[in-house]
């Protein structure tokens, strides 16, 4: 079986995370995607930086994760986006089901 994926990847903007989101689907790489606005504290370059982010949660499967991160970072803006995934290994199965029967990197 396919494992499902949710991967997650923050922007600096709502227009950005929409734009990433919505490539995603079209593309047929993640069945859907949220967004959430979220606080963020984190180094870089050396500098503690504050402020507020914009948090995409992408349901995949293992099998598009590669097309998906190429896909990701090829629309993101940061340097070095953070891209992650964690295995779902539990979850309702009828929706881990319609998941998997949305998403198709083959197209």
């Amino acid at each position: 079986m396919n494992m499902t994926l949710a991967v997650c990847t923050t922007t600096e903007s709502r227009e950005e995370a929409q734009k990433i989101a919505r490539a995603c689907v079209e593309a047929r790489l993640a069945a859907c995607v949220h967004i959430d606005e979220i606080a963020s504290v984190y180094v870089w370059q050396g500098d503690v930086q504050e402020g507020f982010e914009f948090r995409l949660t992408l349901k995949t499967t293992a099998e598009a994760y590669p097309a998906l991160e190429t896909l990701i970072r090829q629309l993101h803006s940061y340097d070095v986006p953070a891209i992650y995934a964690f295995e779902v290994v539990r979850g309702n199965e009828d929706y881990l089901d319609w998941v998997r029967g949305e998403v198709d990197p083959k197209k």
